[in-house]
């Protein structure tokens, strides 16, 4: 994982430099459901992350996703996160993990990319709902110190294939 700090309002939470980040990450897709998606990531040449697969709604599936291995991420030091991504052109969620007993459980925001450019993706974090299988749920504000892990999750209900290339992820204060 990053940690390294930028500047005094950034802190890099994870960059794909070496072969050996994949060792953080892991792919999480609606099979775990029965559904056929197929959801992969490598780690580039070109020091990103590249998300790919293809999404089916075949056996009610309809999601894959990529999530990092459970670690205190201490998002405290700012008010939002940043990444700088190259996609397709399709919607993706950006999901915070807590550790919580209630499954399927997480903070999500959903994120546009655009087709074959790289972009510089804003999500505050007081715009993340708390969700469960899906539904918002209400009155569970987030506490950015308790986040233990991060997802990107593809979950648009448009079957075919996708790819989302991921520069860097940071957090950061808004001031910036």
């Amino acid at each position: 994982m990053g940690g390294v700090f930028a500047d005094e309002n950034s802190r890099e939470l994870f960059s794909f430099t070496t072969p050996t980040d994949s060792r953080q990450w892991q792919p999480v897709n609606d099979g775990v459901m029965g559904g056929r998606s197929v959801g992969q990531f490598e780690i580039t040449n070109d020091e990103t992350m590249k998300f790919f697969g293809t999404l089916s709604l075949k056996n009610n599936g309809g999601f894959a996703s990529v999530r990092s291995r459970a670690s205190k991420l201490n998002l405290t030091k700012g008010d939002q996160l940043v990444m700088r991504v190259r996609g397709d052109g399709r919607n993706y969620t950006f999901n915070l993990y807590v550790p919580t007993r209630r499954i399927a459980f997480s903070y999500r925001e959903e994120f546009e990319t655009k087709k074959d450019e790289w972009v510089e993706v804003v999500l505050p974090l007081e715009q993340f709902k708390a969700t469960s299988f899906g539904r918002e749920l209400r009155n569970q504000s987030l506490d950015p110190a308790t986040v233990s892990g991060i997802g990107i999750l593809l979950g648009d209900k448009k079957e075919g294939p996708f790819v989302l290339e991921i520069d860097w992820i940071k957090v950061q204060s808004g001031s910036e």
